[in-house]
């Protein structure tokens, strides 16, 4: 009797002890955006009391996984993946704060980029990713640098012990990750091909894990051995390729077949539903929902199995255990590698100048500078922490971009103001940074050359200098002929030549100073009258001059022509000293008289451009400019006008020579409605007034004078469609501008109408 009770009292102590040990592991696949399921499982399990001892991930299933296993909650990881800022790393997006407009040049025509290298051969700017990698490799380390480093860079001293799995496409076999860095683990799992670009680690090139083990359970059995496993997958087999879908065929060429066995006797494999691309992440409550009713399906199965259950109190406790042994992120050293001593210096300049701790939010700042720089093609931070000072140490991985760039572009119209667009532009990268750049523009409308240097000098408060000779010619005749039979265009010719020395210094984040001197020589063409014949002469007008100029700019427009997002600013300050020479041509009134002065005056410009969020697809802009200038009246109305400012909103508007909307001072804004239809493809309707505070009339002389304070006013109104191509826009447009001869104009063109700056821009 005594032995069968102590035998029962065995089988008792020893079954109890099965169902407090029993050891649970987490499954969850790759699957792109589909893997944000993942999270409403973790939700159902958690609320569930279902424990949670190993967590093994591939691609999106390890980026969720990790979350959990480093101590978020499946609340806060719901709460990030809805966020903004997960968002823009899913879109590869720079936040605009973070866009340095210290380091953009100016915007020019260009579709296309052909970068080569002394060392190497032709590399095109046609990206080889759809995403920009460098917020996403940020925010990794971000995210994960306090949590492994508490961890001590092993993973199985995190909250949850943690796998994931990334490709090795060179030895074609996957790679197992239980040490390390994190943040970078996490990065090589989800690098999809064509998505996001891989990266190296420990010499390898990595990809996406989905590809060789897109449902790491053997990992999870090898590993940790566990007494169940708990899968999630939100994907399956790649369909067979056919032969009209080269998608598919390079899909089936990359990837191989994944076992969506769970590799243990006992376990429940959950499915949820996604049907949705993998890059679609407009919905992740949908998908979180999914995850989450697909677990709650089979949660008395998986309650059936595992008799042993989590308290609440003690995982909480578990998380404020693992989080409060963390460090908060001060980066001390900054180490570089990949480029010369040299470059190294300039890197490290740029970044830290003071020998002090910068803590991660203005390491942010920092990075994404160097991210703006166009001397660097990439760079990948990784963040250690240093157990003697308890600082982190910051190591850049860099890439210097090419030595030579080629630009090609211009514009395309149905109206005769197509163009050629060429720019080359020459990269120095060392303890300074230097580009020789020069363009060319060639059409019936706009001609132009442009050469200048830009020297980058990364002292304290860093600025850089920029010498600079443009050659402008503008024929609006020429590009104007045709256009309407019944109006007979004017003949003018503008000429447009100066040389100069700008010098820039950053302001705030998103802003910068210029300042600059320049000496132009303007010169223009023209027929007082549009009753001509090819006997008449035209009059020549030249105005030789000393300019310079202060200017506060600042902008965050995600486009460089029909942005739709970010604002621009410009404060500006300009001063004018020469001599204007007019010789009369045949259709002037005096036709023998010369004319000469002296010409001395500043002129104050003042823009805002805004574009909002109103509702849904719906976005609201407005735009406000104004300008003073005390400049006095030239030889003849046409003279006058042709040196006045012009308020010029719309593409096309920088295309035509429009007098009404040409004043010294005047005020101009206007409203802008932004409907998209899709990500890239959207209607815009704007309309604008402009207020000339003395408009430039022509008296019976052919003489200029002023007119009454703000007797008049006029408008101007567009109907567009654009498409935004990776090579440049499409568009179709209807404009109205009041009181021309020729009110409603029809334009489409394909490419960019942005030209070199005129020396009085």
């Amino acid at each position: 009797m005594k032995a069968r009770n102590l035998y029962l009292l065995f089988i008792f102590v020893f079954t109890a002890f099965q169902c407090f040990s029993q050891k649970v592991g987490l499954v969850l696949s790759g699957g792109g955006a589909s893997g944000l399921a993942h999270i409403g499982v973790l939700k159902a399990l958690e609320e569930n009391n279902i424990p949670i001892d190993y967590i093994c991930g591939t691609s999106s299933g390890a980026m969720v996984g990790s979350l959990y296993a480093i101590g978020y909650t499946p609340a806060q990881i719901e709460k990030l993946v809805k966020s903004e800022t997960f968002r823009n790393l899913a879109l590869g997006k720079i936040e605009n704060k973070y866009n340095y407009y210290f380091k953009k040049d100016d915007d020019n025509a260009s579709w296309i980029q052909f970068k080569v290298s002394f060392n190497s051969g032709i590399e095109t700017s046609l990206p080889t990713n759809i995403i920009n990698s460098a917020p996403v490799d940020f925010g990794l380390m971000e995210i994960y640098a306090k949590s492994a480093a508490a961890a001590k860079y092993n993973f199985d001293s995190l909250m949850i012990p943690f796998r994931c799995v990334a490709s090795d496409i060179d030895a074609n076999e996957s790679v197992v990750f239980k040490n390390g860095d994190l943040g970078e683990a996490i990065r090589a799992s989800i690098s999809y091909p064509f998505y996001l670009k891989p990266i190296i680690v420990n010499g390898k090139l990595l990809f996406d894990g989905g590809l060789y083990n897109n449902f790491p359970s053997d990992v999870m059995y090898n590993d940790f051995f566990p007494d169940y496993i708990i899968g999630s997958t939100v994907t399956g087999n790649v369909a067979p390729a056919t032969d009209d879908n080269i998608v598919s065929q390079i899909r089936s060429m990359m990837m191989t077949t994944t076992n969506f066995g769970l590799m243990c006797e006992t376990g429940t494999l959950i499915e949820p539903k996604t049907n949705i691309g993998p890059f679609d992440f407009n919905n992740p409550q949908q998908l979180i929902d999914s995850g989450y009713v697909s677990t709650m399906r089979k949660i008395h199965e998986i309650k059936q199995a595992i008799s042993r259950r989590s308290d609440n109190t003690e995982l909480n406790k578990k998380r404020t255990n693992f989080l409060n042994g963390q460090h908060e992120i001060f980066f001390d050293k900054i180490s570089v590698e990949g480029v010369n001593k040299k470059q190294s210096h300039y890197i490290q300049k740029s970044i830290q100048h003071k020998n002090e701790p910068l803590g991660l939010p203005e390491m942010k700042k920092q990075y994404f500078k160097l991210v703006n720089d166009d001397k660097i093609k990439s760079l990948f931070p990784k963040a250690s922490f240093n157990n003697q000072n308890g600082f982190y140490d910051l190591q850049l991985k860099v890439k210097k971009e090419k030595e030579l760039v080629a630009f090609f572009g211009g514009n395309l119209s149905n109206r005769p103001i197509s163009e050629g667009f060429v720019g080359l532009q020459y990269n120095y990268l060392g303890k300074t940074a230097v580009s020789i750049y020069g363009n060319t523009y060639f059409g019936r409308l706009y001609s132009s050359a442009q050469l200048k240097a830009r020297i980058d000098i990364p002292t304290r408060i860093p600025f850089y200098l920029q010498p600079i000779i443009t050659y402008n010619r503008w024929d609006y005749y020429k590009s104007s002929e045709l256009f309407f039979a019944d109006v007979k265009p004017t003949y003018l010719i503008q000429g447009d030549q100066y040389a100069g020395l700008d010098i820039g210094t950053p302001a705030v984040y998103n802003g910068k100073i210029l300042a600059g001197a320049a000496y132009a020589t303007i010169k223009n063409e023209y027929y007082q009258t549009d009753k001509f014949t090819q006997q008449d002469t035209a009059d020549v007008d030249e105005l030789n001059l000393f300019t310079s100029y202060i200017m506060y700019e600042k902008n965050t427009f995600n486009r460089k022509l029909y942005p739709s997002e970010g604002h621009y600013f410009l404060l500006k300050a300009r001063y004018c000293t020469g001599e204007e020479f007019n010789q009369p041509g045949s259709t002037g009134i005096d036709k023998y008289t010369s004319f000469r002065q002296n010409k001395e005056w500043i002129q104050l410009k003042a823009v805002y451009d805004n574009y909002f969020i109103y509702r849904g697809r719906i976005k609201l802009g407005i735009r406000m400019e104004g300008v003073y200038s005390n400049q006095v009246l030239s030889a003849n109305y046409a003279s006058t006008i042709l040196l006045a400012p012009a308020f010029q909103p719309t593409p096309e508007t920088r295309t035509l020579f429009l007098e009404n909307y040409r004043a010294n001072n005047y005020l101009a804004g206007g409203l802008k409605n932004i409907i998209s239809f899709r990500k890239n493809l959207e209607l815009r309707l704007e309309g604008y007034i402009f207020l000339p505070q003395e408009s430039i009339l022509k008296g019976s002389d052919l003489k200029a004078y002023y007119g009454k304070s703000f007797d008049t006013k006029h408008y101007i109104a567009t109907v567009a469609g654009v498409y935004t191509t990776p090579v440049g826009p499409i568009s179709i447009s209807m404009n109205y501008y009041d009181r021309e001869k020729a009110p409603l104009t029809f334009l489409f063109h394909f490419g960019y109408t942005i030209f070199n700056k005129r020396a009085l821009e």
